[in-house]
């Protein structure tokens, strides 16, 4: 009987799966973590032989399924759909899915055709029958949760983009305020810096939005080309820019000397959002009536761009994850944690680095690393 001789047999066959699994690349699992693979199968499937042998033997499809490939509750359909879940967690593919099972059935063919062991069509009916249930449903399962995973993945990819969208308008739009109420409280001109800065915030809305309305057509797009620029008209600009935000955050905002010979090459629009970024999270993080400064310098080869705060420093862990979106380190909460994330991505695109460094019991410095460039005398 094939029940007997599975029985007599069962750790043999199991080794002979696993040293099969062992030789095939991506194939990690321990036996412990494929513990509703071949080992449950094989009992299942030694269940269902010897059900057949008595006087009910239809009771055995409660076990196997039925051989019409319908859905059923099957005690191996179970045990494959969650063995089928292990897999896609290990980083299978389905193919090896499917030769997890195809093992078992090699394995059993061998060791029959070494012992002589005769077997009956019946048996080998009820053997293929196990078989195909449980491949099916095991594929089934591996392909619901991996569509799944791909759509969860793909909502959060959408959340995070609309996410940094709301970010960037939020704060073009605190920007224009803050210019507004400072011409309408001081009586001023907006022919003047402060009007330049309103003017840009307004003129960072508008893109914002245009891009918003072909986001898809613009994803198909190659980026836009780096242009080389000062770097001294660069900061300039923030300085006059960040200087509202500062004082609304009741901080000292300190800018230092600029070599008018330094240049950037870079993606301008972008580099701005990711430098903004740096000076709105300093103002919003440092401590009150303290000093944010913005230094900009050549070494060797890099310009670099640094943003220091008085936050109070950071834990370890803060500076491993504060890069991450959506995640607020800082005990104030408002805004969305994605700020630190675009600026990262902003700085990758002109080919840069940006980098953060605790300054223990005092606070944190922010760093864009980018190549070194000079400005073409005309």
């Amino acid at each position: 009987m094939m029940h007997d001789f599975l029985s007599n047999n069962r750790d043999d066959l199991i080794e002979r799966c696993r040293v099969k699994v062992a030789h095939r690349p991506a194939r990690g699992a321990t036996v412990e973590q494929l513990q509703n693979g071949v080992p449950l199968f094989l009992d299942q499937l030694i269940q269902t032989l010897r059900i057949e042998q008595t006087v009910e033997p239809m009771d055995s499809r409660k076990i196997s399924g039925p051989s019409s490939g319908e859905p059923s509750f099957s005690a191996i359909g179970m045990s494959a759909a969650q063995h089928g879940r292990q897999l896609l967690e290990l980083g299978f593919s389905v193919d090896q899915v499917v030769h997890d099972y195809g093992d078992l059935c090699q394995a059993i063919t061998d060791l029959a055709y070494e012992r002589d062991a005769p077997f009956q069509i019946d048996e080998f009916r009820t053997l293929n029958r196990c078989l195909d249930n449980a491949i099916a449903d095991a594929v089934t399962e591996f392909s619901y949760q991996r569509d799944s995973a791909s759509t969860d993945k793909h909502v959060e990819e959408m959340n995070e983009r609309l996410g940094s969208l709301a970010h960037e308008l939020r704060n073009f739009l605190q920007t224009a305020t803050l210019a507004f109420t400072a011409a309408k409280t001081g009586n001023l001109s907006l022919s003047g810096a402060t009007g330049s800065v309103l003017e840009r915030s307004l003129d960072g809305l508008r893109d914002l939005i245009d891009h918003s309305l072909t986001d898809v057509r613009l994803s198909a797009e190659s980026p836009k080309p780096a242009q080389l620029f000062s770097l001294t008209e660069f900061i300039g600009e923030i300085k006059r820019a960040a200087e509202l935000a500062a004082r609304a955050h009741g901080c000292v905002f300190t800018v230092s000397h600029v070599d008018a010979d330094l240049a950037v090459c870079a993606n301008r629009d972008l580099l701005f959002s990711a430098l903004g970024n740096l000076l709105q999270n300093a103002f919003k993080f440092t401590h009150l009536h303290t000093e944010v400064t913005l230094d900009a310098y050549a070494v060797a080869g890099r310009i670099l761009i640094d943003v220091k705060d008085h936050c109070g420093g950071l834990s370890a862990t803060d500076v491993e994850s504060m890069f991450e979106p959506f995640r607020q380190n800082g005990v104030d909460r408002t805004g969305l944690g994605l700020g630190l994330s675009i600026a990262r991505r902003s700085v990758q695109a002109s080919d840069g680095i940006l980098s953060v460094r605790d300054i223990p019991d005092t606070g944190c410095v922010f760093t864009i690393s980018l190549p070194r460039h000079a400005m073409v005398l005309q």
